[in-house]
């Protein structure tokens, strides 16, 4: 048996230091591969998220148009968030889910649940309503339908559409969508029917700063 390195042949010390070389560059390629596939798969969901100016110049066209989009309804969604006002596109959102129940069965529990979160006395995320349209909403939780909160809806869509909406468009969490940071100040880049939008003074685009 041998005794330590030294008594061991020179052609033995060569072929283990091929063998640990060998080793050493197949654990690194290994390494290598794995963030490859990492980085690819974040590039994937990354392209997945990716929405045109095109389309996001649209949502300055009208509040519908935003929250018809589910990126920009993710986007004005965050925006209320950080105003604490979230409430009432949640409760939009609700009524739309509402509207698209099909059991009859259903309408009532559903019913009753946005009513109490969103319009009762003491609910948790009450919407600004006016006396008169949360009356005729409270009747008809008597006999929910389909229908039952439209007049709540359409009320707090005009309420977003004249004030949150504004201000959204011209806060961050629009301009850094329609303005990423790299596109420069050009007049292709600073072209748009909302002068607002594209506005190369604001202080919110720091590349044009």
């Amino acid at each position: 048996m041998c005794k330590g390195l030294a008594a061991l042949p020179a052609t033995c010390l060569k072929s283990a230091k091929d063998m640990k070389h060998r080793l050493g560059f197949l654990l690194q390629k290994s390494d290598s591969c794995d963030y490859s596939s990492s980085q690819g798969k974040k590039e994937k969901i990354s392209a997945s998220l990716r929405v045109s100016q095109e389309e996001v110049r649209k949502w300055a066209d009208s509040l519908e148009n935003l929250i018809h989009h589910n990126r920009g309804l993710a986007a004005f969604r965050a925006f209320l968030k950080s105003e604490y006002s979230e409430e009432n596109i949640e409760f939009w959102v609700s009524c739309e889910d509402y509207k698209k129940t099909k059991s009859p069965a259903k309408l009532s529990p559903k019913a009753r649940k946005i009513y109490d979160e969103f319009i009762s006395v003491q609910a948790t995320k009450e919407v600004n309503l006016d006396s008169c349209t949360r009356e005729k909403t409270s009747h008809n939780m008597l006999e929910p339908t389909l229908s039952c909160f439209d007049e709540a809806q359409k009320k707090i869509f005009t309420l977003m559409e004249k004030d949150s909406y504004r201000r959204f468009l011209k806060s961050p969490y629009y301009l850094d969508l329609v303005s990423p940071p790299g596109a420069g100040c050009g007049p292709e880049n600073c072209k748009g029917s909302h002068t607002h939008t594209l506005d190369c003074n604001s202080n919110v685009i720091s590349q044009c700063a």
